[in-house]
């Protein structure tokens, strides 16, 4: 693995963690009256794309990070609708 995949990595751990405090704060509270709900289908659409482009470039850092970051995107939206 070279830097430039280490750098790759290291952008997704951060956008991916991002999202953490979020999805925690809305499970414990069983509150999301804050979130919206079309920017997290927009941001999870864009997750897609680019999990599709990281399969397509075989670039592991992409993929990995928007399995990720997809599955914590999609948590929230499943407390979004049960708590919204």
């Amino acid at each position: 693995m070279d830097y430039v995949e280490l750098i790759g990595f290291a952008a997704g751990a951060c956008i991916t963690i991002a999202f953490l405090p979020q999805l925690i704060s809305a499970w414990k509270t069983k509150s999301t009256k804050d979130l919206s709900l079309p920017t997290f289908a927009i941001f999870c659409l864009g997750t897609i794309l680019w999990l599709a482009y990281g399969i397509l470039t075989g670039s592991m850092p992409l993929i990995a990070a928007n399995v990720v970051t997809m599955l914590v995107a999609a948590g929230i939206i499943v407390l979004k609708l049960k708590y919204g």
